[in-house]
């Protein structure tokens, strides 16, 4: 209940409790039935495309979840934030029946039988996007607004990795070959072949990378002549499609900004790109849109340090709890106050400044320590005590 986040107790609300007593009454539940132990509670979050939804009906449709799903048999808090882009739902409810003291058990087929069921049905009746299943499971919202938009993916890093080995490969075992030399893993032994990238811990159906990846699709296209400077060219018209073409920087870059523009040709999404990109690197491409913006970001504030970040990030700082006071002041004493938008759009432009900077500081880490490790991993394929590659130091050690 961020009194920030929810416009000043206007979108909160509740079911078999209060608001300021919520948590109170949840726990005298949970001791009227003796059912102290395990699971405490539940949260779910429920949000909704940027731009599609009204404050007002996002919370209507969070209380009809909240209602439909519980039945009136758990105590629960339901709250809207706006404080993003994607106005969104939050619904805490207790783990112990105030009914019959029976707990609530959350599992896959809860999820998609009810949970998820009712949230889409809700939306459908409103009249707003619903996100499709994939293979069986659900998306991340940023994954299918990504998808939907045509901007890369962790999916993409894939799809470039098969486009490369398919051009090295004439038979279908070349390919599964060449696959597993890029340090991709491969479950044959069911009926739609799947495979599990380097860092991922699932498997994913080549089939849901889209119709022209089956392996139908894949084996065919082994068969087609085979063109030099195919991949690259068809990858950099792709680059070009997508609007994602970076050129060479107009003035000598230093620092932080450096570091960014090296990332970015590492990941191979520059019209330059280097012999053979890390996947250390370019799995990190379904964050492109963001290390852009980041880049841009230090560009144009001329930031090159992480120190000179903290210092563009510290009065801004400030200037919120300044803001806030005042805001706060006003509501209190002037509700109608014209000032009050007025401090309310600062405050979004501010804060969202402090949060990218706070971004770049703590991604550019990430960052340096991906280079690092695609750096060491390249010595160490370039040193013949090891093979060639992750693949061929598993063998020399099996020999010993």
């Amino acid at each position: 209940m961020n009194r920030e986040k929810t416009e000043q107790a206007v979108y909160e609300d509740s079911i078999g409790c209060t608001c300021d007593s919520a948590f109170a009454d949840m726990v005298a539940t949970k001791k009227r039935f003796h059912k102290l132990d395990g699971v405490q509670g539940y949260h779910l979050i429920q949000s909704f495309a940027e731009g599609e939804v009204t404050p007002e009906l996002a919370h209507l449709i969070g209380l009809e979840l909240a209602e439909e799903l519980l039945k009136g048999r758990f105590e629960a808090v339901i709250t809207t934030h706006l404080n993003t882009s994607h106005y969104h739902n939050h619904v805490i409810f207790n783990s112990v029946s105030m009914e019959d003291g029976r707990k609530y058990h959350s599992n896959a087929k809860s999820y998609y039988e009810e949970v998820r069921k009712i949230s889409d049905a809700l939306c459908v009746k409103y009249g707003l996007s619903v996100i499709p299943e994939n293979g069986g499971r659900g998306q991340s919202y940023a994954e299918w607004q990504a998808e939907r938009n045509g901007m890369p993916t962790w999916r993409t890093a894939i799809r470039m990795d098969i486009r490369e080995a398919v051009q090295e490969s004439f038979t279908w075992r070349q390919f599964l070959a060449q696959m597993e030399q890029r340090g991709y893993v491969w479950k044959l032994d069911q009926k739609y072949p799947a495979l599990k990238a380097p860092g991922m811990e699932r498997f994913v159906r080549l089939k849901s990378l889209g119709k022209n990846y089956t392996e139908t699709a894949i084996q065919e296209w082994i068969l087609k002549p085979k063109k030099l400077g195919h991949t690259r060219q068809e990858n950099m018209e792709w680059n070009q499609k997508q609007g994602r073409k970076a050129d060479a920087p107009r003035k000598k870059l230093t620092g932080l900004q450096t570091l960014y523009y090296s990332y970015l040709y590492q990941m191979g999404v520059l019209k330059k790109r280097p012999p053979r990109p890390s996947y250390l690197v370019r799995e990190d491409i379904r964050r492109l849109d963001q290390r852009i913006e980041q880049m841009e970001f230090l560009r144009k504030h001329g930031i090159t340090t992480r120190e000179q970040l903290m210092h563009f990030r510290t009065p801004r700082e400030e200037q919120i709890l300044s803001l806030l006071k005042e805001r706060r002041r006003l509501y209190r004493k002037q509700p109608d106050s014209p000032r009050i938008d007025g401090i309310t759009d600062q405050l979004k432009k501010l804060r969202k400044e402090v949060k990218m900077s706070r971004q770049i500081e703590k991604n550019s880490l990430e960052m340096e320590e991906r280079m690092r490790q695609a750096e060491q991993q390249k010595e160490q394929e370039n040193n013949p005590k090891w093979g060639k590659g992750e693949i061929g130091w598993q063998k020399e050690m099996e020999k010993k």
